[in-house]
């Protein structure tokens, strides 16, 4: 239970760093960091569970992109403002370090291997941004209040 806190934490304080150097306004940090943070936690809870880092980094982004389109929502921002910063903690950088590396240390196998870990959790992190921007935006709105007072239901 600490391991998964203080995971929770560092991806929050990622999230907001990035979000510093992405240039998000400063108002959006907490939200920025809780969203990332929320995703990886996601993806440590399913990886661990045997669904395997691909299909975790899949629900975790579908998680992040549904966050995000829900806060751009109520804060009246765009979702790449939380979208971008969030998904932060589950990009293949290493992944893709370590491909480069064994390439150039011509241990072809290796890098294959870990080039191809690093495609599929990209191809997974662009189908969950795809399947949740494919919701319609009168599903974030529910509860909100419209000009005239009165509250939004679907």
């Amino acid at each position: 239970m600490l391991d998964m806190l203080v995971q929770f934490l560092a991806a929050m304080v990622a999230t907001i760093a990035f979000s510093l150097l992405f240039g998000v306004p400063r108002h959006y940090y907490p939200l920025g960091g809780f969203i990332g943070a929320a995703g990886w936690v996601v993806y440590l809870l399913l990886d661990r569970n045997g669904f395997g880092a691909t299909t975790s980094v899949l629900f975790a982004t579908m998680l992040i992109m549904l966050l995000s389109r829900f806060f751009a929502v109520r804060c009246r921002c765009p979702v790449t403002v939380f979208l971008i910063a969030g998904i932060i903690p589950l990009v293949p950088g290493a992944g893709i370090y370590w491909s480069t590396y064994y390439l150039v240390t011509n241990q072809i196998s290796l890098a294959a291997q870990s080039g191809f870990s690093a495609l599929k959790t990209a191809v997974a992190i662009v189908l969950g941004i795809v399947i949740v921007f494919e919701f319609p935006q009168k599903w974030f709105r529910i509860g909100m209040k419209r000009e005239d007072g009165t509250m939004r239901m679907m």
